[in-house]
């Protein structure tokens, strides 16, 4: 099984105590955020966890329990968002400059095919114009240059319950052409750094520009992190133009802190930093407790995607790249 951590809530930025309180107990609660009443509890042991993805603006407060969490026999890798606006769209999103840091220690730490940048999503105000943009996109892949392989990056989708924020920074969605030229340029500079260029989620196709759609949840980077083939199908609970392959996601909505005017993972922002502040890191679920009312399934243990491990296997799996045995 595949756990993502978690494209719902900053896990390691705001809860890496509780996850970690979860990985030591062997199993956590997730509710269904379309049925709150069917609960899954998901066994975490490293035999039934092949990967974790880490999703995050800050590794940080997680990086110190990486020595636990690698003794205790996990794989895993991290997406990290770098974007390049400020307090007043990204209100409780460390410094650029202290993120950099830690991105860059992580890297050395795990190596840079295990760590993804992220710039998204990319928008557009009065004051964020393309001139911004290419800037800023400049300065960090300067700074990212030898420490990560790729950045991915995607548009601003305009949900419904963040129009309200978008509105009051006068956010608004440019010609495509603009957008085109923007990462045809964008490409051309990561590739100066030595970084691949990929798009998330996107409706527009950007192969012509030599850009390939990304896997967030990546199959083909965790067979090499496993160094073994797996088997695991499309993500069929996420939208058609997302590439990622199935995973389980530990996170909650309505709980993370960053409080970006562009997320939509977050209904109301005083409930969310309520359960942030009132969170048990010792609860099963995530800001959350039972109420006598649910439907509690245990998942299997044998839900392993690895197609297998014996070194026979292996050498299969190095011959199918081309790789020396």
């Amino acid at each position: 099984m595949i756990l993502s951590v978690s494209r719902r809530t900053d896990i390691p930025a705001l809860y890496s105590d509780w996850f970690l309180n979860r990985l030591r107990a062997g199993e956590v609660l997730v509710r269904n955020p379309m049925n709150p009443k069917q609960v899954s509890l998901i066994p975490l042991s490293p035999e039934n966890i092949d990967c974790i993805v880490f999703w995050t603006k800050n590794p940080r407060n997680l990086m110190i329990h990486l020595d636990e969490i690698d003794s205790m026999g996990y794989q895993y890798y991290f997406s990290v968002t770098i974007n390049p606006y400020g307090r007043d769209i990204e209100s409780h999103v460390d410094v650029k400059k202290n993120i950099i840091k830690t991105f860059r220690e992580l890297s050395v730490r795990n190596g840079k095919q295990k760590i993804i940048w992220r710039y998204n999503p990319i928008l557009f105000s009065p004051e964020i114009d393309v001139q911004y943009h290419l800037k800023w996109f400049e300065y960090l892949t300067g700074e990212l240059e030898g420490y990560t392989d790729k950045c991915v990056f995607s548009f601003l989708e305009e949900y419904k319950k963040i129009r309200a924020n978008l509105a009051t920074m006068k956010i608004y969605n440019p010609e495509i052409q603009i957008k085109r030229d923007l990462i045809e340029q964008f490409s051309s500079i990561a590739k100066s750094h030595s970084i691949a260029l990929a798009s998330c989620g996107e409706n527009r196709n950007f192969s012509d520009l030599g850009i390939k759609r990304n896997k967030c949840i990546d199959d083909v980077l965790i067979e090499d992190i496993l160094s073994c083939k797996i088997k695991v199908s499309k993500d069929v609970s996420q939208r058609d133009v997302c590439s990622c392959v199935a995973s389980r996601d530990l996170g909650t909505y309505n709980t993370c802190t960053n409080d970006c005017i562009y997320c939509y993972a977050n209904i109301d922002k005083k409930s969310a930093f309520k359960r942030f502040s009132q969170h048990d890191p010792e609860s099963p679920l995530l800001c959350d407790c039972l109420r006598g009312d649910e439907n509690v399934t245990r998942m299997k243990n044998s839900e392993s995607i690895k197609v297998s491990e014996k070194q026979g296997d292996l050498f299969s799996y190095l011959a199918d790249r081309g790789l020396p045995e």
